[in-house]
């Protein structure tokens, strides 16, 4: 019996008498949980860099001297480069702007296109309804299209995401930017409020903003409204109903 007993102990019935393997379990526990918060600390970290650099890029603030930096071949963001590398960045960032001017709308439009059977599998819910006072000219520059509507008319998200900007800008005014699945970012500008803050998930069909006139490039009260796929900007009447 008592053979019988030792073997129980340390084997079956280990969990329940002896005091070490408690302890193993819990440094266990332990280690796994340690793994879990420093990956999503990771995640968390580059999700804050994608915001604080789309914000950058609709803002249209450049990079100080001091956080000056380049991509390497891993794709990783590598900060504080030498001078040299940063004057080899340059050269080859003004080549490539050069080549974007010369036929950038060309690409931006044949790019939208290709895109188009991939976005009618979507839907998208209408943001405001009313009457559409310019529509999309990317050869003019104007990426999106103005909706004019009745005044305090609330703005709703075309679709479910997370808010990457909720913030002003000089030209647009008050800002918010949504990023959806399989690559789909909607932009919603000239708002009189924001009722959404970076980082809130939406749904699709939540209000997010009310209706305004805020910034330089507005002439009276509507929604200048504007779809990016892929990094590239798409007309919203080919997917979205006003």
């Amino acid at each position: 019996m008592l053979i019988g007993s030792l073997f129980l102990v340390n084997t079956l019935l280990e969990q329940w008498f002896d005091p070490r393997y408690a302890q193993a379990e819990s440094n266990r526990k332990l280690i796994e949980l340690s793994m879990a918060v420093d990956s999503l600390e990771q995640e968390v970290q580059k999700k804050q860099h994608f915001i604080t650099s789309f914000q950058q890029v609709v803002r249209g603030d450049s990079i100080t001297d001091n956080e000056q930096f380049y991509i390497d071949n891993s794709g990783d963001r590598v900060v504080n480069a030498s001078p040299e590398r940063r004057n080899e960045i340059s050269n080859v960032d003004s080549q490539f702007r050069q080549e974007f001017e010369e036929d950038g709308v060309e690409l931006l439009t044949v790019n939208a296109n290709s895109a188009s059977s991939q976005l009618d599998e979507l839907f998208f819910f209408t943001p405001i309804t009313g009457i559409i006072s310019s529509s999309y000219n990317p050869k003019q520059g104007h990426y999106g299209v103005d909706i004019v509507s009745k005044k305090n008319e609330p703005i709703k998200s075309v679709a479910d995401g997370t808010v990457i900007l909720a913030s002003w800008t000089q030209d647009a005014g008050y800002v918010i930017t949504v990023q959806h699945r399989s690559n789909v970012i909607s932009v919603y500008k000239h708002n009189s409020s924001l009722l959404k803050k970076s980082g809130d998930f939406i749904n699709a069909g939540d209000v997010i903003a009310i209706i305004g006139n805020t910034g330089e490039l507005t002439s009276g009260p509507h929604l200048h409204f504007e779809l990016w796929y892929n990094g590239n900007p798409v007309d919203p009447e080919e997917f979205v109903s006003f």
